[in-house]
């Protein structure tokens, strides 16, 4: 009796000292993950890098390292590697169809990657969201809209989307419409559109602006105006467009479209 409860006291104390040991690797650990990351982030070859592939890979060292601390805590704890090799292995089906989205997510994350469809600070809408891309990590991409909000989606669900990337080219059109009365003549509006355009700093020469009729509209005609710009004054140029060309029509006299006419018959 005595022999028995000496060895169950010796095996608590063992099991006891291994998880006291394996907590203190844990916090120990976690400390140490938490210095090296902040040395990788540092690290001359990071830094030369772009955003986009230093966060990556930054997120891909930081789930190494914690694969890393995981398996020395199992070791600590007396577990045989091998008999969790064996059991990884016979759940890998299991655990590979469970894990379908995410390994999907992380294939689209490397894609991401290799292919650039967009880097960090680019303003894109793919996946049903719109925003400045703040993150590009191993498994989502992080968006800030234009009234803050984060919005977070599945990069494998921004493989299989369509992506405008507002933010890739140099130059972009502001496209605007204008509704005014068939009456006015349609080179003196053109003329005073042009003028507002050509006036405005932040539209470009070269393209030229552009304004012409587009489409009879009932009791009028409608009129576009295109004007090119560079990609970060877009909203900008927009909106002074917008308000500039309707204050300026008005000065100018010009009529709006004639209101509908209901003719009614009265039997």
């Amino acid at each position: 009796m005595n022999a028995t409860l000496s060895a169950i006291i010796d095996i608590l104390t063992k099991a006891c000292g291994r998880i006291v040991l394996a907590l203190l690797v844990f916090i120990i650990g976690k400390y140490v993950v938490k210095k090296l990351m902040k040395l990788f982030e540092k690290a001359k070859f990071i830094n030369d890098m772009d955003a986009t592939a230093s966060k990556f890979i930054l997120s891909a060292i930081k789930i190494i390292l914690y694969i890393v601390l995981a398996v020395s805590i199992i070791g600590i704890l007396g577990v045989p590697m091998a008999s969790v090799v064996a059991v990884i292995a016979s759940c890998g089906v299991a655990v590979g169809l469970a894990l379908q989205g995410a390994l999907g997510n992380l294939a689209g994350g490397i894609m991401l990657l290799i292919f650039r469809p967009f880097s960090v600070g680019d303003y894109i809408s793919a996946a049903g969201g719109e925003g400045v891309v703040q993150e590009i990590s191993m498994f989502y991409t992080v968006l800030t809209t234009v009234d803050n909000k984060k919005v977070t989606i599945p990069n494998g669900s921004l493989m299989n989307a369509n992506v405008e990337n507002f933010s890739s080219e140099d130059n972009r059109r502001v496209d605007l419409s204008f509704n005014l009365g068939g009456g006015n003549d349609i080179e003196k509006v053109r003329e005073v559109m042009l003028g507002v355009m050509n006036a405005n700093e932040k539209v470009l020469k070269e393209p030229a602006p552009f304004a012409s009729p587009l489409a009879g509209i009932p009791g009028g005609m409608q009129y576009t105006v295109r004007a090119w710009c560079k990609s970060g004054d877009y909203w900008d140029v927009y909106f002074d467009l917008q308000k500039d060309i309707a204050k300026a029509i008005g000065d100018a006299g010009f009529s709006g479209p004639a209101p509908a006419t209901t003719v009614v018959m009265d039997k």
